[in-house]
């Protein structure tokens, strides 16, 4: 599809969305903290939101694609991608907080997917010489840094935080990237869901050498399991659906840059769960974000030069394949209750 064939409005919509969706992890793993063990916390979501992505894949009867990724060294690097992702986030979560965890996956959605989409999929390089686009994406990840150094967080990254924290942007901006890449010829139903449900089995092999052991593994009582039951559903599942829902609308750029919000949900969730109240400094932060991510919006709307017909596929129109059978005409806008 090309960027031109459905309106950034929808995407945007989308991305919104699951961008706040994320951010509620953070706080299902606190609210599960203590009593939950870190070996379940890291096991269970994803074994759970796997199994809904893959049953929805099926549903839109993409299972056999599934059982072929599973068959693939190119489907397990992006297992193991997703894996220390996820671990990392965990892990960052329980030692530097919600927020500081946030603004990581903030730089790997927000600066990092976009380069490598540029580099790697050769998608939006003309936006680098947008400056609306290049000013707003600066203007969004200096308010959402400011809103958290501005807090005091950033004195949270030392020891093993420091270690772990550069891990996040990076397996983030991958992961992502590269399931876009593959998307350009499979659904990402069947992507995502293989990449995830195969994290779960990963981890449950770990789990023995994680906090917690086998042994944290037992869950009985009810308040963990319906917690589970929540963040595998909401962050595992509905969430990356329609990121990748965005990303099959308008490309992989557009959706990245709005991940900048996840840190403003965090921080509004931690005021409103925790009524932990940003300082004034930090309270500045947020409409500069919001501002950077209007102007790097509309930026992100500039106009492509004409690619070759070589080019095609690896341009805007190299975005997700569709889910549903069959590909609408060119020149209606897919349907996106067809297409998830």
């Amino acid at each position: 599809m090309t960027e031109g064939r459905a309106s950034p409005g929808p995407s945007a919509a989308l991305a919104i969305v699951s961008a706040f969706l994320w951010a509620t992890y953070f706080f299902f793993v606190l609210a599960m903290t203590p009593g939950t063990a870190p070996s379940a916390l890291a096991t269970y979501p994803f074994l759970i939101g796997g199994a809904m992505y893959v049953a929805w894949a099926a549903y839109w009867g993409h299972g056999r694609v599934v059982l072929q990724l599973f068959r693939e060294g190119s489907a397990w690097f992006r297992v193991g991608l997703i894996t220390v992702m996820q671990l990392s986030v965990l892990a960052s979560t329980y030692l530097a907080g919600a927020v500081d965890t946030s603004l990581l996956s903030l730089l790997g959605d927000a600066a990092v997917t976009p380069l490598l989409a540029m580099i790697v999929l050769r998608e939006g390089r003309h936006r680098a010489r947008s400056p609306e686009f290049v000013g707003g994406l600066v203007l969004a990840v200096f308010g959402a840094t400011l809103t958290i150094v501005a807090g005091g967080g950033a004195t949270s990254f030392r020891g093993w935080a420091l270690l772990i924290a550069p891990l996040v942007p990076v397996t983030v901006g991958l992961f992502y990237i590269l399931s876009a890449r593959e998307g350009q010829h499979r659904p990402s139903s069947a992507v995502v869901g293989q990449s995830t449900l195969a994290g779960g089995f990963l981890c449950l092999l770990l789990a023995g050498i994680l906090p917690g052991g086998w042994h944290g593994l037992l869950l009985t009582a009810p308040k963990p399991i319906v917690l589970m039951i929540g963040v595998a559903a909401t962050t595992f599942f509905i969430a990356p659906v329609l990121y990748f829902r965005a990303v099959a609308r308008s490309g992989i750029v557009l959706p990245a840059l709005f991940q900048v919000l996840i840190p403003i949900f965090a921080l509004l969730l931690s005021a409103v769960l925790l009524h932990l109240i940003p300082t004034p400094l930090g309270l500045l932060g947020i409409p500069i974000a919001v501002v950077g991510g209007f102007f790097a919006y509309r930026g992100a709307q500039a106009p492509a030069p004409p690619a070759g017909p070589e080019e095609a596929l690896l341009t805007e129109g190299g975005a997700l394949a569709p889910d549903a059978p069959g590909d609408p005409p060119e020149s209606t806008p897919p349907d996106v209750t067809q297409t998830l």
